[in-house]
């Protein structure tokens, strides 16, 4: 089993900046990828970003490309999401997931919670207009 938790959530103004933390912990080993999703009030789940643990390979919802960096330190298991330029409609529960899903497939496959077994119990972010 995998464990995650994330950091770093809060309030900030329009355009302002935060960047999430995300630990993990247990079978780290087992690790192919990991994304971010969120969630805002009476919406879906809905994909952020992801990244492959053991390469360099990105993927990103459009609305936020441009905006918003994921990275890693998978030498001590944590993964962030840098956020700048933040909108109100960036308001959300955001999520760190892991996924052991195979090594082969590259970062867009993993898009769908479906993909991911491990889950952080989420860190909130609202963007005050």
């Amino acid at each position: 089993q995998v464990q995650l938790v994330e950091s770093g959530g809060g309030l900030v103004q329009t355009g302002g900046s935060l960047r999430l933390s995300c630990q993990a912990s247990g079978r780290t080993f087992t690790i192919t990828t990991m994304g971010w999703f969120r969630q805002a009030p009476g919406k879906e789940l809905e994909f952020v970003a992801s990244i492959k643990w053991t390469r360099n390979n990105e993927y990103y919802l459009d609305s936020v490309k441009g905006r918003f960096t994921i990275s890693k330190n998978n030498a001590k298991n944590w993964l962030y999401l840098q956020m700048d330029n933040l909108q109100p409609e960036d308001t959300a529960v955001y999520y760190c997931a892991a996924s052991s899903e195979a090594q082969t497939y590259s970062a867009s496959y993993f898009n769908t919670r479906s993909r991911y077994s491990a889950w952080g119990q989420g860190t909130q972010v609202t963007v005050s207009s």
